[in-house]
């Protein structure tokens, strides 16, 4: 398995301990962190970046090169505010949230399953193409964007739930960090990335990536 596939196996089984946590059962009903979304429905949704890779790894790709990660945000709807976008998503997330936590969790657990044994026979320079999209992406930067919203729901997640988030091991870090800068440093520019990470008396209000 390549070192990414491997990266993202670890990341997602340590956001799946996080979606079966008691704390995240017994609130399942409340307000989560993000506005519009339930508890449940946040656990559903960051549970959804695993279920997602089984899927798309069954889904056919036109003869097409891929877009890089960058190019891939810059494109999608959802990561540039767009509202339908991010409403379907929403309630996406609210109906797989109606199974209930244990069905959601067994779900993803068992898509983790069927990731960890497949990912390592697929080609080095296998590409994708969610239905979603109308452009493909390698595995590899697929994967990494199921990373970095495993990262950043898991820490929405547990602020929900007054849990502590995980301790990321560096190899998961690394890689989200690196491409939320990147994106940041598109949307803001240097200065204003440079500024927020070094000077703080000149940092504007916010280098938000996405």
């Amino acid at each position: 398995m390549t070192p990414v596939r491997a990266v993202f196996v670890e990341a997602a089984t340590i956001g799946l301990e996080l979606v079966g946590r008691p704390e995240v059962a017994q609130r399942w009903g409340d307000p989560s962190a993000l506005e519009d979304m339930t508890v449940g429905a946040l656990a559903a949704h960051l549970a959804r970046q695993v279920t997602r890779v089984p899927e798309v790894l069954s889904f056919p790709v036109p003869d097409e090169r891929p877009v890089t990660l960058v190019e891939h945000y810059l494109r999608s709807a959802w990561a540039n505010g767009d509202e339908a976008a991010n409403a379907s998503i929403r309630v996406r997330a609210a109906t797989e949230a109606v199974e209930g936590p244990k069905d959601v969790l067994a779900r993803a657990l068992e898509a983790l399953g069927t990731a960890r044994a497949e990912l390592p026979a697929e080609p080095v320079d296998r590409r994708v193409r969610p239905p979603w999209l109308t452009w493909n992406l390698s595995l590899e930067d697929y994967l990494r964007s199921r990373m970095l919203e495993i990262v950043v729901h898991s820490d929405d997640l547990a602020v929900s739930v007054a849990l502590e988030p995980p301790e990321w091991p560096e190899e998961v870090v690394a890689p989200v960090l690196g491409l939320l800068t990147t994106l940041a440093v598109r949307k803001h520019g240097v200065a204003a990335v440079l500024r927020t990470l070094a000077r703080a008396e000149r940092a504007p209000g916010s280098i938000a990536a996405i």
